[in-house]
């Protein structure tokens, strides 16, 4: 079991929730249980999933719910884009959140290849 307040990308994705959280602040209230909802519950997704994941006995548990998080970072990849081409995230803020995005996708991807690489030897030893 591990402690998921010590990984760097559940930091980095708690940093990520945070900031959709406040771009999302001002969006349309008509939006409140639309787009301003998926965005946000997929953004609090990926760390949410990554705790979870750090609660689990197994390497495979654990890389099976880093797995979810990917899915729900390229979910809040594609809300993000919507939002934009609705305009209702200007350029710069879209700019921001998408490298965010794409950076804690990078992070998941290396932490998952290394987790299958412990899970790997793990077998092989039992």
């Amino acid at each position: 079991m591990r402690d998921f307040r010590e990984l760097k990308i559940w930091h980095k994705a708690h940093q990520l929730t945070l900031a959709v959280y406040r771009n999302t602040a001002n969006f349309p209230k008509e939006e409140l249980f639309g787009l301003t909802s998926q965005i946000r519950r997929a953004s609090a997704s990926i760390p949410a999933n990554i705790a979870e994941g750090c609660g689990r006995s197994s390497e495979s548990d654990f890389a099976r719910f880093l797995y979810i998080s990917m899915g729900s970072a390229s979910e809040l990849e594609y809300h993000l884009l919507l939002a934009h081409d609705l305009k209702l995230l200007n350029n710069g803020a879209y700019e921001s959140l998408a490298l965010e995005v794409t950076e804690v996708k990078r992070m998941l991807a290396s932490l998952i290849k290394k987790i299958k690489v412990v899970s790997s030897k793990l077998k092989a030893e039992s």
